[in-house]
């Protein structure tokens, strides 16, 4: 079995570097690669396959893994990560610009663009786009109408000259770039997470109203429980994904939460008026934790299913952690919202094609995403029993984590 290890290896190898002259791999070249940062804890990706023993002799045969190509490309991705950040230090912003700080009206609907594509996700259904969540429906005005999303459609003509400057990206995958952007900008934490979503096609694919969050329902920690744990999310991840509210304000003509205007507020930047959960509204940081826990200023939001986070125990021990401790909220956070961003996203990755011995118990094709300088491809060959993981750094050939960002 040793020896049969060692030659598949050699032959996965050979089968690797070789598919370059294919049609999939010449999507793999290095001007449709891309590296951002991964996560520190970067989630894998395998593709297993199981082959029964043969007592016959050994001969090499070609398996097709991943048959659909990468929704977005990744030179645009990069590229229009670019256009969004000069979108966010230019339009709407304040005239007097502090040092390092983002004073740009516009972040919180790009954060929330993000946030209310894939937050439509129901675990309970299998079915693609069924299910809801990441796949770009909130581009159609009959999901734009819903009451949660009121607003949003501000965001969206915003990012609109993006899309159509970036043919190749899809909507899912530019609402949740838009919104990792929109927090990095705004002083919070690199959000890494992958790319290629698929779109949907029609509006007759949004999913119903009633997905989102309700502000005041009657029982705000049971309330907050039923929409997040359809998702399958649970009680940290619901604490820490409610800190984004550090940015943004309410409208009462929008929403029917909050003050028309406040201190905060009343001189914009942007549209003035609204109220605002934090002092520092465009700031991502954990005021909106502090704030909520004091409770001293009355021009400051507070909501039911805000005040929900310190009254309920199951969530008051995370609330009060991030309200002492800012580096404990913004991990907590990059793993909640890259999790929020995968929710329901049916991703397209590229072929493969390895090369593998009929009396292999297995062979997968894992991605382990790693820092390196290089725009390279870099295969790696583990051995562990009877499995060997080939490793594809930063290529399409490994699918849906090829675009860390």
């Amino acid at each position: 079995m040793a020896e049969r290890l060692a030659a598949a290896a050699t032959t996965l190898r050979a089968s690797a570097l070789s598919t370059a002259a294919t049609p999939s791999a010449r999507r793999a070249t290095r001007a449709n690669c891309a590296f951002f940062p991964p996560s520190a804890s970067p989630a894998r990706t395998r593709v297993g396959l199981r082959a029964a023993p043969s007592r016959l002799p050994q001969k090499a045969r070609v398996v097709r893994c991943a048959a659909v190509a990468a929704a977005s490309d990744a030179t645009q991705l990069k590229a229009a990560r670019e256009d969004i950040r000069e979108l966010l230090r230019t339009t709407y912003c304040h005239p007097i610009l502090l040092p390092n700080a983002l004073q740009c009206a516009v972040v919180n609907g790009l954060v929330r663009l993000g946030w209310h594509d894939s937050g439509t996700y129901d675990k309970n259904i299998e079915e693609w786009p069924q299910r809801g969540g990441a796949n770009g429906s909130l581009r159609f005005d009959v999901e734009l109408k819903h009451g949660a999303n009121a607003g949003l459609i501000n965001a969206l003509k915003l990012i609109q000259p993006i899309k159509d400057k970036y043919p190749s990206i899809t909507f899912a995958d530019l609402f949740q770039l838009a919104s990792a952007t929109a927090i990095e900008e705004a002083g919070g934490p690199t959000i890494s997470m992958k790319y290629g979503r698929a779109d949907v096609t029609g509006p007759e694919q949004c999913p119903p109203e009633g997905k989102l969050p309700d502000a005041g329902p009657s029982s705000p920690a049971d309330h907050l429980r039923e929409v997040f744990y359809r998702m399958g999310l649970d009680d940290k991840e619901i604490v820490a994904l409610s800190g984004a509210h550090t940015l943004g304000r309410s409208r009462p003509e929008r929403s029917g939460w909050g003050k028309p205007e406040t201190k905060y507020t009343k001189n914009g930047p942007g549209a003035p008026g609204g109220q605002s959960w934090t002092a520092e509204w465009l700031k991502f940081d954990n005021s909106y934790f502090k704030e909520i826990k004091e409770k001293r200023d009355q021009d400051l939001l507070v909501l039911p299913t805000d005040a929900a986070l310190f009254e309920d125990p199951g969530f008051k021990v995370y609330a009060e952690k991030y309200a002492e401790d800012q580096d404990a909220f913004f991990k907590d956070y990059v793993e909640a919202h890259a999790k929020l961003s995968n929710l329901g996203a049916k991703f397209e990755p590229p072929q493969v094609s390895v090369s593998i011995w009929d009396s292999l118990w297995m062979i997968s094709a894992a991605l382990e995403p790693e820092p390196v300088k290089h725009e390279n491809t870099v295969l790696k060959r583990i051995k562990r029993k009877h499995t060997i993981y080939c490793s594809y750094h930063r290529t399409r050939w490994s699918g849906p984590q090829l675009f860390m960002m």
